[in-house]
């Protein structure tokens, strides 16, 4: 009999109890300091991250060679016979590269990794839909074969404060608008087809970026019924006061919130607020 193990990073953001109720294995990125290093949600929160950057902007790193090697054993130990990877965009991180090259030499395990093209709860929606199908009893072919179809129902949005984390973290991609941050212009901030940041739109002040991000969810809830998930980088209040005007919105089949992992927070700074739709 077939067991499928689900492996994903912990930029997806999918939250403890979901983790802990499929069994999901997490292989945490690294956050590095002068003098310390940290595993990503592990022995670091986002609002720590946020706190000392004022005194160091920390450089961070994907899951170790050592961790994704020693996850693979023990998946050998424990029967499995199939795995599933869900990386953050390859764009983005060498994450699903080093998943890919370590799992080619378990010849035990048939793994598939697959590049969501996605980050935080895009890349996230994305495990919990596989998690699933997995608890449903559904084969590793049928679900490999449905995971790109699953990754074109997704939507992510998000603005930030200030592009100064993603420009020092080289993860500008296609955003741009340095004359804009004098202008007080606020770019929602995209993931193309390549899986790289891309500015979709621009808008002057955060209220109205806001309000941009309403329109574009209440332009796709017009079409189809969603799942929604409301993300900020060490933003709760203004989080707050979005879920309480996003969960008035019809066609949304559920709605939850959720902080981004201190590893994305490094590049995006505090302030950060997103919307992730996937279609149902």
């Amino acid at each position: 009999m077939n067991k499928i193990a689900l492996i994903t990073d912990s930029l997806s953001d999918v939250k403890k109890e979901i983790v802990d109720k499929y069994n999901i294995k997490i292989l945490p990125l690294k956050i590095i300091y002068k003098n310390k290093e940290y595993q990503d949600k592990v022995d670091i929160t986002p609002q720590e991250v946020y706190d000392k950057m004022s005194e160091e902007v920390p450089t961070t790193s994907l899951p170790s060679m050592e961790e994704i090697n020693s996850l693979f054993n023990n998946l050998e130990k424990e029967g499995y016979t199939h795995a599933i990877a869900i990386s953050v965009s390859s764009a983005l991180s060498g994450t699903y590269n080093a998943i890919k090259l370590i799992s080619d030499e378990f010849s035990k395990i048939k793994t598939h990794v697959f590049d969501s093209k996605l980050i935080s709860m895009g890349e996230g929606s994305i495990v919990e839909k596989c998690a699933e199908l997995i608890n449903n009893g559904e084969t590793f072919e049928k679900i490999i074969t449905l995971l790109p179809k699953i990754k074109n129902t997704v939507h992510l949005y998000y603005i930030v404060d200030t592009l100064e984390y993603l420009k020092k973290g080289g993860r500008i991609g296609k955003v741009s608008g340095t004359i804009g941050q004098l202008l007080n212009i606020k770019p929602i901030i995209s993931v193309g087809e390549d899986g790289k940041y891309y500015t979709h739109t621009k808008v002057r002040g955060k209220k109205q970026a806001i309000n941009k991000l309403l329109d574009l969810t209440q332009d796709i809830l017009n079409k189809c019924k969603c799942k929604a998930y409301i993300m900020h980088g060490g933003a709760p209040d203004e989080c707050k006061k979005m879920f309480e005007k996003f969960s008035k919105l019809p066609n949304i089949t559920s709605i939850d919130t959720g902080e981004i992992s201190p590893a994305a927070g490094v590049h995006t700074g505090p302030g950060l607020l997103g919307i992730v739709l996937m279609e149902q």
